[in-house]
């Protein structure tokens, strides 16, 4: 009888550890938390006494993501270990509630906390950490693929040159970051080709991002003339190689000089673009005067205009920097797993981008407050040692006090990354592909050629 006891107790010992393993307790946890808790309020649509509310499930969303197993699946049955252990009516396993409190909650909402975050990320970040005193900014641009679905094709079509059935739907987007504290401050949404597909249209979006004194830093795509006009209307300042039709045709002899290969040029205002309307086009001014000089073999553009304020050995050094998005991007694709998505129709696919990159600040946020308790820039901790961290500490969050989440948070500033100025690397993969053929046509005809004349031979 004893013996009995005994394993009746440590099966439900066994089951209270499994309910600490929902990883969306962690996650609701700093969602609710006083930095957010008013603006998760107010972006919150009414609703009414439901399952899986919209902060609940923003968090399970949340956590699927950064989840090994990202299926609805295992969310909903942590939910319902969840449940059991805390004496509730025990819910379905089914999916179909979970799902249908996802497609609920509004886009809004889940773009709105993750920009309120990189916003307040950004203004705790020490001044120490910005670039004479201004906010540096680095823009790129990247892409995606998602389930072949006709809703996905139909938004996001699959590259031209590929046969019906045999690619996936891509989308692109552009993602602002700011350098200091590695937060992503707002991204825009679109195809991957077409009309307003470009990297250009869609930084057009989001140019109320950028503040009075920013700098922004790119790379040679956005340098153009509207681009760069509109930046100057807003009073913020831009850092660029130049882009690669105007660089071959620089003249260093042309301009005001300002030192060796280094002057100011004045740019005319271009012909008319069919995306633009003539009656905005009348509003830009004839010309726009720009800085053009080189450094480290490659040309540069910007509108610090001042060789004496801002020298070019300088900005050579500044623009070093612009490759930390690079990195962000590795991180939110690869790291956290948003290379592939999952969702099947164009209005999740949104809303599971910016889950993803809701997850991303929320990790650059703990490592926010891990570097500034040691004294650190955000920019020299570890974003995968932060997050494997993270990973960790969500499986035992309801375990964890407060002592422990301070020595979580000095873990995670103990590994520092190395310092890496003018990383270059080659755009090329060294680890060879499977030895097997394309798939040429479709998988239902692929599956009847298989039956009749059986596998192909693999590839030598």
């Amino acid at each position: 009888m004893h013996h009995k006891r005994s394993s009746n107790s440590l099966q439900t010992h066994r089951f209270k550890q499994q309910a600490a393993n929902t990883d969306s307790y962690t996650v609701f946890n700093l969602l609710t938390d006083d930095t957010l808790l008013h603006h998760v309020e107010r972006l919150s649509p009414d609703y009414r006494e439901r399952l899986f509310p919209p902060t609940e499930t923003l968090s399970m969303f949340v956590a699927q993501a950064l989840s090994a197993d990202r299926s609805c699946q295992n969310i909903v049955n942590q939910a319902l270990t969840k449940r059991l252990i805390a004496g509730l009516d025990r819910c379905s396993i089914r999916t179909g509630g979970y799902c249908r409190a996802r497609q609920r909650l509004p886009q809004h909402m889940i773009s709105g906390i993750s920009t309120v975050l990189a916003e307040h990320m950004s203004a705790q970040t020490p001044a120490a950490c910005d670039w004479r005193g201004r906010r540096v900014c680095l823009v790129d641009g990247t892409t995606m693929s998602m389930p072949d679905t006709a809703a996905n094709q139909a938004a996001f079509p699959q590259q031209g040159g590929q046969a019906p059935g045999l690619g996936f739907p891509i989308c692109r987007w552009v993602g602002i970051t700011c350098l200091a504290s590695g937060a992503l401050l707002n991204a825009a949404i679109g195809r991957f080709s077409g009309k307003g597909a470009n990297e250009q249209a869609l930084l057009r979006e989001i140019l109320d991002t950028f503040e009075v004194g920013d700098l922004v830093l790119g790379d040679a795509f956005y340098p153009t003339w509207f681009l760069l006009t509109e930046l100057q209307d807003r009073d913020v300042d831009v850092l660029m190689e130049q882009h690669g039709a105007r660089r071959r045709s620089t003249d260093f002899r042309c301009g005001q000089r300002l030192g060796e290969r280094d002057h100011l040029l004045e740019w005319p205002k271009p012909k008319k673009p069919a995306w633009l309307s003539q009656q905005a086009y009348d509003r830009y001014p004839a010309t726009l005067v720009v800085r053009e000089f080189k450094a480290g073999g490659k040309v540069m553009v910007s509108t610090l205009r001042c060789p004496k304020s801002h020298p070019k050995a300088e900005l050579k050094r500044l623009y070093r920097q612009r490759w930390n998005i690079e990195l962000d991007l590795r991180h939110i694709k690869d790291s956290l797993g948003m290379n592939i998505l999952s969702c099947r129709t164009p209005e999740m696919i949104h809303k599971e981008i910016w889950v993803y990159l809701l997850a991303y600040n929320l990790i650059r946020f703990l490592m926010l407050t891990a570097a500034l308790q040691a004294g650190l820039m955000p920019r020299h901790i570890s974003f995968k040692h932060s997050l494997q961290l993270a990973l960790a500490w969500m499986q035992l969050a309801q375990f964890v006090d407060d002592t422990c989440a301070q020595n979580l948070l000095t873990a995670m500033a103990a590994q520092q990354v190395a310092n890496r100025p003018g990383r270059i690397e080659p755009r090329a993969v060294k680890r060879r592909p499977k030895p097997f053929p394309l798939l040429t046509v479709t998988r239902d005809k692929a599956r009847a050629h298989v039956r009749k004349k059986g596998h192909p031979k693999k590839l030598k």
